[in-house]
């Protein structure tokens, strides 16, 4: 038996440990220290997010997202049904209504064609998720959401250095969420990070992730003292995180090529099977690719299983991912039994393939080769 292919293995640059170090002898291990410092300029001044606050996950910096637009019970929000559930339990917990969306044909985006029709007067914002890094069309949502005065959440959990004609995604919405799980191409472990691109939002961020209080204005020199002046909670992370994720930053280019080139020969190799009627990603002319990470869409749910379990057998490890929030357990009761095909269709058929930066060309082709197999019999 081969060595086991797992579906990820975190990178590692060598400078994460030494970063982590410097932080602890600084004597400044808690939030907004030096590397927190140097991740909030690099992504400001880099990508040209208006300001950035890390966060200890992305679902924290959605759930800063609606305290910042003051989601309240009776309110609307619209999100896809096919995507994490963080996306939407954000809005849940200030008492928001979620109104799912379907996806698209094209990939597992949102559909902005169905978003006018699920607008009402009680609608407050609209959340789209980037899916595998690949832009949703923007200009369209935007289209909706300012017809309506909406707030547009960019879901960019998928998103680091992915762009939608030319725009950083994450730059584009009023706010944007991203994630820095070990799974994400570059990583804290956990964490996460809210994009403000509306500044007026900015002042009361800085509160609400100190727990409420101007403790951040109060350490910069703006007031002599700081209390409790707003809700909040604890959402920033300790220095010692934002230290991991500098040094992963400072290979981000490196990282990026790798992912790019190991997504390539995916597509290269398992071309041929869109002939079989097997879906494969597929980027609009508006969207780039960052590698974040690589799926199927195979014809049924027997199928899917039938690769995972036969990959799994090699000792490769493939996974299915969301299953449709509007199915839920938890909320399926509250749906308004809307068919969401494209969502179901996607829960129940897309696999995702190992993608990581140590992936080697030898171990990729046992696995575009095991698939080719599968479907040379299935």
């Amino acid at each position: 038996m081969h060595p086991a292919i797992p579906f990820n293995k975190p990178y590692f640059s060598g400078n994460e440990t030494r970063y982590i170090e410097q932080a602890v002898r600084s004597g400044k291990i808690s939030g907004d220290g030096l590397f927190t410092q140097r991740v909030h300029q690099f992504f400001e001044q880099e990508l040209g997010f208006r300001k950035v606050l890390l966060t200890t996950s992305c679902t924290d910096a959605l759930e800063m997202a609606a305290l910042l637009l003051n989601i309240r019970p009776g309110d609307e929000v619209i999100v896809p049904s096919f995507t994490f559930v963080s996306t939407a339990n954000a809005f849940v917990l200030r008492g928001a209504n979620i109104v799912f969306a379907d996806s698209t044909g094209l990939n597992p985006n949102l559909d902005p064609a169905a978003l006018e029709g699920l607008v009402t007067s009680r609608t407050r914002a609209i959340v789209p998720v980037h899916y595998a890094g690949i832009a949703c069309d923007m200009a369209a949502i935007q289209a909706v959401a300012d017809k309506h005065g909406l707030a547009v959440i960019e879901d960019a959990a998928h998103a680091i250095d992915s762009y939608y004609r030319g725009r950083a995604l994450g730059s584009l919405g009023t706010l944007a969420a991203f994630s820095f799980h070990e799974t994400k191409n570059i990583i804290s472990g956990e964490g996460g990070m809210l994009a403000i691109n509306d500044a007026q939002y900015a002042p009361r961020a800085e509160v609400i992730r100190e727990k409420g209080t101007t403790r951040t204005a109060f350490f910069r020199g703006e007031v002599d003292k700081y209390g409790w002046v707003d809700v909040g909670s604890s959402f920033l992370p300790s220095d010692i995180i934002a230290a991991y994720l500098w040094a992963q930053i400072e290979n981000l280019t490196d990282i990026q090529q790798q992912r790019r080139a190991i997504w390539q020969r995916y597509y290269s190799a398992l071309e041929p099977l869109a002939n079989q009627g097997i879906g494969l990603p597929r980027l609009p002319d508006y969207a780039t690719n960052n590698g974040h990470l690589f799926y199927l869409v195979c014809r049924n749910l027997a199928e899917r299983t039938a690769l995972i379990a036969y990959l799994r057998q090699l000792g490769i490890l493939a996974v299915f991912h969301y299953l449709s929030l509007h199915k839920s357990t938890y909320y399926a009761s509250r749906h308004d039994g809307r068919a969401l095909p494209w969502a179901d269709l996607y829960s129940d058929c897309l696999v995702r393939l190992p993608l990581f930066y140590e992936l080697t060309n030898a171990a990729q082709r046992r696995i575009t080769d095991a698939v080719l197999d599968f479907y040379q019999t299935y």
